[in-house]
């Protein structure tokens, strides 16, 4: 071993081999100051790039002061709300026949409702007094199950309800043609923003007129305006002639249509 350390010190030019001292104190070694350089910051034979690394490392406190910044506030804290307090909402969905809803796609190619047909709507939504236009509703059914023994059809319902500028709300759930369902709730816009709970669905006759009842929860209170005495939902029910021709007090502000 002795030996090959010789050689190999031997093969090394002296001109490589810079002293070190060793500290008495200390077994540490440090390079002596012949060998050591002071720290430069990044230089490139690139002159342009230079001058831009320069630049961006030197950006003045002010341009940065000077960058747009968002608002943010939490809604829980701002708006405080009671999460349990339910408040009730109805409102009639009306097939006028003047949408061109719904629309069958029969894309299971049987003769019969089968699984996987999908049925696009939109209908006009009244309040529970129908004596305003609120709006529509907007959405899809997936044909689920065909109950032959019920006469009617099980689906899958995703679907919106607008009211102008107040939101809309987002609900899914079953959409049976033979009895009453409820749907959950599943968030919303504008005065509805963080909503939940569940809305029934009670078909007076299908697929034309239905009554759906808001159980809701998460929000602050609703406006008197959605907050009416609901007429009766029999067969007959009918809007009132002035919100079915959209007269200005007949129709909440910038209804949905």
């Amino acid at each position: 071993m002795a030996t090959y350390w010789s050689h190999a010190l031997k093969t090394i030019p002296s001109s490589f081999v810079k002293p070190v001292t060793v500290s008495a104190k200390t077994t540490s070694l440090y390079l002596t100051p012949s060998i050591t350089k002071p720290f430069l910051p990044f230089t490139s034979s690139n002159h342009s790039l230079t001058e831009n690394l320069k630049l961006n490392s030197t950006l003045p406190h002010f341009c940065l002061s000077s960058v747009p910044k968002k608002s943010f506030t939490c809604r829980s804290q701002a708006e405080p709300v009671d999460s349990e307090k339910v408040q009730e909402l109805t409102v009639y969905e009306i097939n006028e026949r003047d949408r061109g809803s719904p629309v069958y796609l029969r894309l299971s190619y049987k003769s019969v409702n089968s699984l996987g047909d999908l049925v696009p709507f939109s209908n006009k939504l009244y309040t529970g007094d129908l004596q305003k236009r609120i709006g529509i509703t907007s959405g899809i059914c997936i044909l689920i199950q065909n109950k032959a023994e019920k006469k009617g059809d099980r689906y899958e319902a995703i679907f919106s309800f607008y009211f102008g500028d107040y939101g809309h709300i987002a609900v899914q759930g079953p959409y049976l043609t033979y009895e009453d369902s409820y749907l959950a709730v599943t968030g919303g816009s504008g005065i509805f923003e963080g909503v939940k709970g569940q809305v029934k669905l009670h078909q007076i006759v299908y697929p034309f007129k239905i009554l759906y009842t808001f159980y809701l929860k998460g929000i602050k209170d609703l406006p008197q305006e959605l907050l009416v005495k609901t007429v009766e939902p029999i067969p007959s029910v009918e809007p009132s002639p002035a919100a079915k021709a959209l007269e200005p007090n007949a129709t909440i502000a910038g209804f949905t249509d």
